[in-house]
Order: C-alpha cells, then structure tokens, then sequence
C-alpha cells in the first residue's frame, strides 16, 4: 500500500522551513529543483503502484510483468527474434533474456527454434498458447490502467496521454 501522501492537495508543496510564498524553495518556478523532485517523487510512487495493480492482475494468468514483456516483444517481430535482438531490445543482458525464454518455454508460451541460416543462431518463436497469453494479458493490462485512472475525468485523461507522449518522446534514446 502506497504511504499516506502529507502533502496536502495533488502538486502542493510538501510542508517545511523554506516553503513560504515567493521565498526559497516554492517550487513556483517550472523546473525548480523542488518541483522537479516532487514530481520525480510522484512518477516513482505511481509506477510503483501500477507495478503492484499490474502483478496482482498478472498473478492468475502465472506470468511475471517481465515475462509479459518478453512475450509482448517477441509477439512484435515479423519473423521470429534472435535472443540477441530481444536482449538489445528490451536493453538487458542477454543472460536476462536466457532466463526469462527457459520459464516461457516451460509454460509452452515460447519455443526455441534453430536459424536456418546458422547453426549458432537461436530464434524464439511464440507459440498459440503464447498468443492465448498475450490475450488475457492485453485483458489485465486494460483492468490496471482503469484502476490507476479511475480518479481522473476524460478530459484529465486526455491531457495525462500528452503530457506522457512529450515526456516519452522527449526521451534522448540509450545506446548500449
């Protein structure tokens, strides 16, 4: 459970020495560093609540969040991935990968499949149970995003999907 929030109302200033209006620390400032931690503060505590919701929506099926992840990648590609193009994708080693496909597998989600071209070269194919997987995940992935954002109205929602498509696109991207 998430701790109680003390601060007062959604983007007020947490209570403390220096917060009187117009002096030091008021966060009134866009990019004050107050207001920079307060949010950054706010993002963490939402994407841990949605990591909770999310695997208690994903325990029935028996999968983990990064298992769906996995699953949702190698869903995505045309052709059946190498380990390698998920482990760059989804910016893990590729032990992590390894691990992740071997539980998959075993659930028969994932197969592993030679390359054609390479005797060296693993692919990863999802299979229909994998594609039965991912419908009921897609199903819990809904019922978490309406839990976390019941509390806002349509228009609130619209905004919120704008601001997160700035923030997301603003993203510089991590070479590995």
């Amino acid at each position: 459970m998430d701790a109680p929030d003390s601060s007062g109302p959604p983007g007020s200033p947490a209570p403390g020495p220096d917060r009187s209006p117009g002096g030091p620390g008021d966060g009134g400032d866009s990019g004050s560093p107050d207001t920079d931690g307060m949010l950054a503060e706010q993002l963490l505590r939402l994407t841990r609540r949605l990591h909770r919701i999310q695997s208690r929506q994903l325990e029935p099926i028996d999968i983990t969040p990064a298992q769906f992840r996995l699953l949702r990648t190698v869903a995505s590609y045309d052709a059946a991935p190498r380990m390698a193009d998920l482990a760059r994708r989804l910016d893990v080693v590729p032990r992590a990968v390894t691990t992740l496909v071997d539980a998959l597998e075993a659930s028969g989600r994932v197969r592993r499949a030679p390359d054609p071209a390479s005797r060296r070269v693993v692919r990863v194919e999802i299979t229909d149970e994998g594609r039965a997987t991912l419908r009921s995940l897609r199903s819990a992935r809904r019922a978490a995003a309406e839990e976390i954002l019941a509390p806002l109205s349509a228009d609130q929602r619209e905004v919120l999907g704008g601001l997160l498509s700035a923030l997301v696109d603003g993203m510089p991207e991590r070479h590995c």
